[in-house]
């Protein structure tokens, strides 16, 4: 058995709200599911160990067409994680789990959340009430879009170097912060800084409240209720990131059931993707330091961002998978 990780961001960073090929699906043609309930539960009744039902979890995965991309890539890694949190079990849990008898109540659990991911299509976080980023535990539920960004990965180890040396950031923003995940990973990488968190939809930053609580960063994350900056004090930015919506509306029509589980507010860019990242970028240019900068992510939109605003001189941040589709713009040239 391998062991079970925290979904860190090797695992969260494939799940880019992109839905090209980043979306996986074990099947093309997934089962009737009124075949599955009488089927699944007749297999279920003999199972007894969590290694018997983990197997048993992800035949259902592979056969009824689940999409990945939300915790994580494989029937096999979501499966593990999902069963070892419904259970409380630690997700470092070793070979030996394989063996271990569940109890009757035990069994119950395990079978709901199979039962609710598989015939309901319901995202694995919205069953444990958690997503992982950059090693940390971030409440979600059906209010927010799951977490997922590859700004897990450049927080930490790109944004300083665009700006001046020496310089110390001290205000921050994240723009459509959803869950407030990436405010949080920005207050914790400039320790100095106020970070105002800004979304349109109350529901999420209800949401982000209880995880800027959860993360002691109340006193220095400030949650906002705006459409992109039109209802934030007049503040200038040392960095604004932005993780917006920016799928074209046909496409997130066609998203696979349990990608349209998720709030379509955090998914939708208009037609053509591009709503929000306009809005954004025009806005921005009175929101920044002298030498402030402006990141946001785009997923797929790589070569409309370059056509449309080639003069800003767009700058493409390398990600370790190669996608590279956050885009850094320097105030000096928005």
């Amino acid at each position: 058995m391998k062991r079970a990780k925290r979904p860190k961001s090797p695992v969260t960073r494939r799940a880019s709200r992109s839905a090209g090929p980043r979306l996986r699906s074990a099947s093309p043609r997934p089962a009737p599911l009124q075949d599955w309930d009488k089927a699944a539960s007749r297999r279920f009744h003999s199972l007894r160990t969590f290694g018997q039902i983990w197997r048993w979890a992800q035949e259902l995965y592979e056969t009824h067409g689940l999409a990945f991309g939300q915790v994580a890539s494989t029937a096999h890694d979501e499966s593990l994680y999902l069963l070892l949190r419904v259970l409380d079990w630690p997700l470092d849990s070793g070979p030996e789990a394989l063996k271990r008898a569940l109890t009757a109540a035990q069994r119950e659990v395990a079978r709901e959340a199979i039962r609710r991911r598989v015939m309901e299509r319901v995202p694995a976080a919205y069953i444990t009430r958690e997503a992982w980023l950059g090693g940390q535990r971030f409440f979600v539920d059906e209010r927010v879009i799951i977490p997922r960004s590859y700004f897990v990965e450049l927080i930490p180890t790109q944004l300083e170097s665009w700006l001046p040396a020496g310089v110390e950031v001290k205000h921050a923003a994240d723009i459509c912060t959803g869950s407030g995940c990436l405010a949080i990973l920005l207050a914790g990488q400039f320790p100095r800084a106020k970070v105002d968190a800004v979304d349109l939809s109350p529901d999420a930053l209800a949401v982000a409240e209880i995880n800027c609580r959860a993360h002691r960063m109340a006193r220095r994350i400030s949650l906002h209720r705006s459409d992109v900056f039109g209802g934030v004090p007049p503040v200038k930015y040392d960095v604004i990131v932005s993780n917006p919506p920016y799928e074209p509306s046909g496409l997130v029509n066609r998203l696979p059931a349990e990608f349209q589980a998720e709030p379509r507010l955090a998914l939708d860019g208009g037609a053509d993707g591009m709503d929000i990242v306009r809005r954004l970028i025009k806005q921005a240019r009175s929101r920044l330091k002298p030498h402030g900068i402006l990141a946001i992510e785009v997923g797929a939109l790589h070569d409309a961002v370059n056509r449309e605003f080639a003069k800003r001189e767009p700058h493409w941040l390398h990600t370790a998978d190669g996608s590279d589709c956050v885009v850094l713009f320097q105030a000096a040239r928005l």
